[in-house]
């Protein structure tokens, strides 16, 4: 994995959760690493985590559903650092409710985040890539949007629905940038310990555990390999897959 050492890579909701996880990751493969959130702390505990590392680190707040932030944080980075190598769009919301009760503002965010904050990002980042001639996109998924599950598991049609949609998007986005040498790929993580699924599995560990075949919750760094992987050269023939990183739920 030699090739990222002085890559730039943009990670979305790099500040906590899995997508810290991520950020932390291509850090110490030797990334400059650039995050963004709506609520971020540019000198937060993550960040400085982020900076001991001893790679450059650059964080701004950025609301992925707005194009003039994006455009105003992918600008700040071009200016500092000229390039970017990765993209990984990890924002992401949810909202649980049955079908019947779901609010229409809780859709139309959960879409907004999930669906229209990759399609922007992509859109201006992958300008950028075009005039490299390369770049390395990585959408984070679910395995929600591969499966459908029963209320009991997971009732939140929204953040299923989103899911699926990225992983379309990963498709058809690869097939049209694929002359461009831009990959574009996701991960499907499957009931990982994160901030947005404790609540759950405090409820339903042990039922969820159920359906997964090797019978255990993931863990953050199980999603180290995958995303090495998926931004290095070692998947230089892989464009437009979705990789299920969830002990084999989607079976």
């Amino acid at each position: 994995m030699e090739d990222l050492k002085g890559k730039v890579a943009l990670v979305s909701g790099g500040a906590r959760g899995l997508g810290f996880e991520i950020a932390l990751t291509l850090a110490e493969a030797g990334c400059t690493v650039c995050v963004c959130s709506r609520r971020i702390e540019v000198e937060g505990r993550a960040v400085q985590v982020l900076k001991e590392t001893g790679q450059e680190v650059y964080a701004e707040p950025c609301d992925v559903t707005q194009k003039d932030q994006i455009e105003h944080f992918v600008q700040n980075i071009l200016n500092k650092y000229k390039r970017i190598d990765i993209l990984v769009n990890n924002s992401g919301a949810t909202w649980g409710a049955s079908v019947e009760d779901m609010p229409e503002e809780a859709w139309d965010k959960v879409m907004n985040v999930n669906v229209k904050g990759p399609f922007l990002l992509s859109q201006r980042v992958g300008k950028v890539m075009k005039e490299q001639g390369y770049g390395k996109i990585i959408n984070v998924a679910s395995v929600a949007g591969l499966k459908a599950e029963p209320p009991e598991v997971l009732d939140a049609i929204g953040y299923s629905t989103s899911k699926a949609a990225v992983i379309h998007f990963t498709k058809d986005l690869a097939r049209k940038w694929a002359s461009h040498n831009i990959y574009v790929n996701a991960i499907a993580p499957g009931f990982f310990k994160s901030d947005m699924t404790k609540g759950i599995l405090e409820e339903k560990e042990d039922q969820i555990k159920k359906g997964i075949p090797l019978r255990r919750i993931g863990e953050p760094p199980l999603l180290r390999g995958p995303i090495l992987f998926l931004a290095s050269s070692a998947s230089d023939f892989v464009t437009g897959h979705t990789l299920p990183v969830d002990g084999g739920a989607h079976l």
